[in-house]
């Protein structure tokens, strides 16, 4: 180089592209216990094995376990007299289980235990002569059942606005309970107008939100801050799914709900270097594991995992079905 002479180099700046995947994720307690019974059930009676709804809000979950034999229905008179009918996770109101009875159907309930406490506070609440408020959303499984545990008590609403127009008999006798998969945000809301309105009201001795719910929602935001864009793998009617998804977006990320790889758009990527990845409670796993191989194959290349929380919970078998097992496997004396 000659003397005086500037020379200037250009520096190719390479952004690494990276995935943050989020823990915990996917399956919680109630969702694997869900679909335990229906495997459980087709090896040990065989099929078919009749569900009611779905067992739990995945269409790959529910398309796995038609494969092996589950016959999914919608009104327990789809199934035959005396067939074996699962109730989904989502839980059911007591005129189903009368149904089933005059059906003659054998029912499995597969219930989330977490969603049988909502059940057993709502009739408590009821028989105390107390009006129920249930927060939720209109239309789905869950709040269809709990709504039916007491229909003449029970008043549901959906958002803060909802809660002014309410009218109660007695306002010194006012109970609330909340869907298991809502957002904590939201439904803190909802329950801080409602203690407004009704000092004297009364709600769960524990919070109805699921812990896997609260979980998936602490994680996403702890990760908003490090993150440009977060994929949701989950399905359309998931409520605990789309929460992820509204969490994040009211955290000042993108987010997106996605059933698998296939969902995912290219567009989406512009300007993006870093994607985190969650799972709604009833996704599995392998799901995320074909979002992540994509992912790698379209340039984000590093893998990183955040744990926010630990999970350890597990739920037993429903008893007609262990009952049924322990029989099986009983020598004969």
């Amino acid at each position: 180089m000659q003397s005086g002479t500037a020379t200037l180099v250009e520096e190719k700046i390479v952004v690494e592209k990276k995935i943050v995947l989020l823990t915990p994720r996917g399956f919680c307690a109630g969702v694997v216990r869900a679909i335990d019974v229906v495997k459980i059930a087709l090896e040990t009676f065989g099929a078919p094995i009749y569900v009611r709804k779905e067992i739990v809000h995945n269409k790959h979950v529910v398309d796995e376990l038609r494969g092996l034999g589950a016959i999914f229905v919608d009104e327990l008179d789809e199934a035959p007299a005396g067939a074996r009918v699962i109730f989904s996770a989502h839980g059911v109101a007591p005129a189903v289980r009368q149904q089933a009875k005059a059906l003659s159907l054998n029912v499995i309930d597969a219930t989330c235990p977490l969603v049988t406490k909502v059940h057993l506070e709502a009739v408590k609440f009821a028989r105390k002569g107390y009006t129920v408020i249930l927060i939720g959303h209109e239309n789905h499984d869950e709040v269809i059942g709990t709504l039916g545990e007491a229909p003449d008590s029970m008043v549901l609403v959906q958002t803060v606005e909802d809660v002014d127009g309410l009218c109660v008999a007695d306002e010194t006798k006012v109970a609330y309970l909340t869907q298991t998969t809502l957002s904590l945000d939201e439904t803190s809301d909802i329950i801080a107008r409602l203690r407004e309105r009704f000092p004297l009201i009364e709600g769960p001795h524990s919070q109805d939100i699921c812990y896997a719910t609260e979980n998936r929602q602490v994680a996403v935001k702890a990760v908003v801050p490090m993150t440009d864009l977060l994929l949701v793998v989950g399905s359309r009617n998931s409520s605990n799914s789309q929460r992820l998804v509204e969490v994040c977006r009211k955290e000042g990320r993108p987010a997106y709900l996605v059933d698998d790889e296939m969902d995912v758009q290219e567009a989406w990527f512009e300007g993006v270097n870093t994607i985190s990845i969650t799972a709604g409670a009833s996704a599995p796993e392998h799901l995320v594991e074909r979002l992540i191989d994509f992912l790698r194959a379209n340039g984000y290349g590093t893998l990183e995992t955040l744990e926010v929380r630990e999970e350890d919970v597990r739920f037993s078998l429903p008893p007609e079905l262990s009952a049924a097992r322990l029989t099986q496997i009983s020598p004969t004396i």
